[in-house]
């Protein structure tokens, strides 16, 4: 079964060992930022096994859907969330591919990003998956990340896993 933290690992990648991202901040395993912009990769000397990985990413997720659950400045991923997990009948919801999209996206962003589409959350909430998926390519993150916004906006629009995944 498909789930987010095989999409996320497909959508960040995985290194073992520490590298520097696109935005300058050291990283590690499946896009987990573990210092600051500009830090000295020397700083970082270690290794982390895909088991390991997956636990942490999956750890993540799991602290992305808490904040997404009890604080009221995500109440419209809360609701975009719930409309997802209804329509599939699926929990947990991490385990839906439309919640998967917007976890990756939270993900990728941060929950303040994702935040930051109120109009896509709205059109999920509403169960507007082919309005959402055209929202979400109107974005200035569609612009940075065409591909992944392009595999997102298809699995919103379908309620379908990417096949990459």
């Amino acid at each position: 079964m498909t789930d987010i933290v095989s999409l996320l690992k497909f959508e960040e990648g995985f290194s073992a060992t520490p590298y520097r991202d696109s935005e300058g901040y050291p990283t590690v395993a499946i896009g987990i930022r573990i210092g600051p912009k500009g830090a000295a990769m020397s700083n970082y000397s270690f290794t982390v096994p895909l088991s390991v990985a997956q636990i942490w990413t999956q750890q993540f997720v799991d602290d992305l859907m808490n904040q997404i659950n009890t604080n009221q400045k995500y109440a419209g991923a809360r609701l975009a969330m719930g409309k997802c997990v209804e329509q599939a009948a699926t929990t947990p919801a991490y385990q839906n591919p439309r919640c998967a999209v917007l976890l990756s996206m939270a993900y990728q962003m941060g929950l303040d990003g994702l935040a930051g589409f109120p109009n896509t959350l709205t059109l999920v909430d509403h169960g507007e998956w082919d309005k959402a998926a055209d929202a979400m390519l109107q974005s200035k993150w569609a612009k940075q990340t065409p591909a992944r916004a392009k595999r997102h906006s298809d699995q919103m629009r379908t309620g379908v896993w990417a096949t990459e995944y």
